[in-house]
């Protein structure tokens, strides 16, 4: 769950410093795990608060190791690891972003994963493609994460939608019941524009065949696949059954609970959020799979823990990192979190394998994209949000704003 832009000037400025930083690799002077030390950890946002309490129960089980969590706010998150890596101040382990990953390993500052510890069988294959660069592993999947559609059920009933839109041709359908027939302001509650608005339109362009840029580095965004998801994306605007203008730091589970949005497409957070603050809404919402346009594909996102090509820690670090990624640690971690286990073994007891909305979850999961390996992602996207918005603000038509976006990316590519 990478919320930040990636600074890649920055990045190219220091990558002689980390050259000479981070060339180690496995070197012969990693302390063994049994002996004595502390692992220094880094870790991003809500994680970075919940991993001291596990850290904690591994310190009892492993009295030889000190495991110091450091929480950085994602905010900071991207501009600390370029300066610790220049410097060669890197932590042992680190929460990493997707959108990071790239970027970090084309400096030498990761460590590969060792693939016999970690079997890419374990995971999603989403989680375990987005540690890999160029058929190397450097990180592995720690919690992964996707988008559903949350809807109100009961309102349903009343707009007599009898069951969950399974198309992209029904959503707009229930969308429309909603407003005429149960009396809500909007049907569906898709952002506008301004920044990560492509996070919103991912679910309309994966499930229509479009890409932003193939995985071997071809910009597609003006794709007649592409153009068409737009094309169904503002006509939610212009047909006012979504909001244009949507403020800063808007917060859509309020308009759910006032019965002004009965739908939206939403993380796996949003249920703790749902549960926590409105509790009276409890049995009058679920989750469904994205709508099939050619096919029912939403983006894949998450987070993978990485090592220190300049760790001294090494063994200790995959060992801990080894708890927090085996079937036992990612069932631990979701009760204290509820982030979606990346380990699909977790999957297959308990809640997680009998509850009707987790399966609704590891379908998704399943299918989930994940996006291309760019240096210059935020940039690239930062074109087609600015096309999505040009197209909801009646601005342009979705060819045009397309064709300009294809322009303009194709000189980001790498």
């Amino acid at each position: 769950m990478n919320r930040v832009a990636t600074t890649a000037a920055i990045a190219v400025t220091l990558a002689s410093a980390l050259t000479l930083t981070a060339c180690g690799g496995s070197g012969g002077d990693d302390i063994a795990a049994n002996k004595k030390q502390t692992l220094t950890v880094w870790a991003m946002g809500t994680e970075g608060e919940k991993l001291a309490d596990v850290a904690k129960v591994y310190e009892k089980a492993n009295p030889n190791i000190t495991v110091k969590i450091t929480p950085i706010g994602w905010d900071v998150a991207h501009q600390k690891l370029v300066a610790a890596a220049a410097a060669g101040r890197l932590p042992d382990v680190m929460q990493m972003g997707s959108t990071y990953m790239a970027e970090f390993a084309d400096m030498g500052a990761l460590e590969p994963v060792d693939t016999k510890a970690f079997e890419e069988k374990d995971f999603f294959p989403a989680g375990w493609q987005q540690g890999t660069i160029d058929s190397e592993t450097y990180g592995v999947p720690w919690y992964v994460d996707t988008r559903v559609l949350f809807y109100r059920t009961d309102l349903a009933q009343k707009a007599g939608v009898e069951k969950a839109p399974a198309t992209m041709a029904e959503l707009q359908q229930a969308a429309e019941a909603y407003q005429k027939k149960a009396g809500t302001k909007w049907g569906l509650s898709i952002q506008p524009g301004g920044l990560d608005t492509v996070q919103s339109f991912y679910q309309f362009l994966y499930s229509a065949d479009g890409e932003i840029v193939t995985q071997d580095g071809k910009p597609v965004i003006n794709s007649r696949a592409a153009i068409n998801a737009l094309e169904n994306y503002g006509s939610y605007f212009k047909k006012g059954l979504s909001e244009k203008s949507v403020r800063p730091g808007y917060d859509v589970t309020k308009d759910f609970n006032k019965d002004s949005v009965p739908m939206f497409f939403g993380g796996p957070w949003f249920m703790g959020l749902l549960d926590d603050n409105y509790p009276d809404l409890k049995g009058k919402w679920a989750v469904a799979n994205v709508p099939t346009d050619k096919s029912s594909t939403s983006m894949a996102g998450g987070s993978a823990l990485t090592i220190s090509a300049d760790s001294k820690h090494k063994a200790a670090a995959e060992e801990f990192i080894q708890y927090l990624t085996d079937a036992k640690g990612q069932t631990d971690w979701f009760k204290r979190t509820k982030d979606l286990p990346a380990n699909v073994n977790a999957w297959r007891s308990g809640d997680l394998a009998t509850d009707p909305n987790m399966k609704v979850w590891k379908a998704q999961m399943e299918s989930a994209k994940v996006s291309p390996v760019q240096p210059k992602w935020t940039e690239i996207t930062s074109k087609v949000d600015t096309a999505i918005e040009s197209v909801t603000q009646d601005k342009s038509s979705a060819k045009e704003a397309l064709d300009k976006a294809q322009g303009e990316i194709e000189s980001l590519v790498k």
